[in-house]
């Protein structure tokens, strides 16, 4: 049998309550917009309820700590369609184990969850480390990101205690939202893609007319501490990766 979801945290929570309330045996799970019809498969399409998907996230915080929520938490921002069945496969094997059981790394799903949950915080501090922004005329600070996985809502908290005094737009062109923070509060938005070109920048005539000299001075100042006597390109590129170096100015010119 085939478990259907929309590819959201609710109904994959839906689907792991449904398995428990019918138990159906062994199921696989897939996303709606990739399962292709076939006459030989039972398919069972999960409808989400909210209610539903709050007894079992309530069920898993009774089960496992605030780190092991956060890996799960985690593993579904990854949106890989294995990190959908491992999470599912996951929830299922904690609720009908022993408490503990998140700690038996021999369990596949453990170690797949475990795994692609160290991938993504990775993502995410790589962002924080490496996201620059750029000064537009009407006062934004802007940056568009294109992250392997979904990692805005991890890093829209430290972006807003580090640039608490500033207007900023964190815009992630793969998934097509953003965020924005007015002074007060964080916003997840939407913008008119015809505002936005592919090379990350917003378009040449909302720059500030600063961000040049800004971006002057950020180079030189690169350029002036770097020692090429020490120059080791590649232990460079282990800690800032080549794909990174789009959202960097000092990069801009390479």
């Amino acid at each position: 049998m085939i478990y259907l979801i929309d590819g959201s945290l609710e109904g994959l929570l839906c689907a792991v309550f449904e398995w428990f309330e019918r138990k159906p045996g062994k199921v696989m799970i897939q996303l709606e917009k990739e399962h292709q019809p076939d006459a030989f498969t039972t398919v069972f399409p999960v409808s989400n309820d909210e209610k539903k998907a709050d007894r079992v996230w309530k069920g898993l915080q009774r089960k496992l700590n605030k780190g092991w929520m956060r890996r799960v938490y985690c593993t579904f921002l990854s949106e890989t369609p294995e990190a959908y069945v491992s999470l599912f496969e996951f929830a299922c094997y904690i609720f009908s184990s022993p408490n503990g059981a998140e700690a038996n790394y021999g369990n596949p799903h453990v170690l797949a969850v475990a795994q692609t949950a160290k991938k993504v915080e990775r993502e995410k501090h790589r962002m924080e480390a490496f996201i620059r922004f750029q000064h537009t005329a009407d006062g934004m600070f802007y940056c568009g990101i294109d992250p392997d996985f979904n990692v805005l809502p991890l890093i829209m908290q430290h972006f807003k205690n580090r640039y608490a005094d500033q207007q900023w737009i964190i815009y992630d062109l793969k998934r097509h939202y953003g965020l924005f923070y007015d002074l007060d509060k964080v916003e997840e938005i939407q913008m008119d893609e015809a505002r936005l070109k592919t090379n990350y920048k917003p378009a040449e005539n909302l720059l500030s007319e600063k961000e040049a000299l800004y971006a002057t001075l950020w180079k030189d100042y690169f350029k002036s501490t770097n020692i090429m006597a020490r120059k080791n390109t590649k232990l460079h590129v282990q800690h800032v990766p080549k794909r990174y170096w789009k959202y960097l100015t000092e990069k801009q010119d390479k």
